[in-house]
């Protein structure tokens, strides 16, 4: 929180003098933008602990939540790609739904990036849909930290 508010000081204090056709929406748009981007941090944030509670190598932990965070947040672009242009693999069907698979598995990741409505101050960036993936989302993050509580509750210690 403090280097959120650190950074809408800077940036309010660097647009007064720099002018620019759309300023950036440092109001309601700024918070909701920083809200989505704590959901996504929780996300990571369970999913971290729920690798850290399994594992026994330190490394696979960092690595582990980096490669999550890169898959969650991706899928859902290379799966958009494919379906305007099918061209770009060979079997792009068979690919697409593998990869559609995921949907189920992942929380998407990419939808919660919502920086356009702070950047441009305009709500149309914001998904119709968007209470539907914020509950989607928590209950995911909900579901990884339970899951670490049970993993831990079972884990033997010596």
């Amino acid at each position: 929180m403090l280097l959120a508010g650190l950074l809408a000081a800077v940036t309010a204090w660097i647009g007064h003098s720099y002018t620019q056709a759309t300023p950036p929406g440092l109001g309601l748009p700024y918070v909701v933008t920083i809200a989505f981007i704590a959901l996504d941090l929780l996300v990571v944030l369970a999913i971290g602990t729920l690798i850290a509670v399994t594992t026994t190598t330190p490394s696979f932990v960092l690595i582990g939540t980096l490669g999550f965070m890169l898959v969650a947040r991706s899928y859902s672009a290379i799966v958009a790609l494919l379906t305007r242009d099918t061209t770009l693999v060979g079997n792009s069907d068979t690919y697409q739904s593998s990869l559609s698979l995921l949907g189920y598995l992942l929380p998407d990741l990419a939808a919660l990036d919502v920086r356009m409505i702070s950047l441009y101050g305009q709500w149309q960036f914001l998904p119709d849909d968007w209470p539907l993936r914020v509950v989607s989302t928590l209950a995911y993050a909900a579901a990884l930290f339970a899951l670490s509580v049970w993993a831990l509750n079972r884990k033997k210690f010596s």
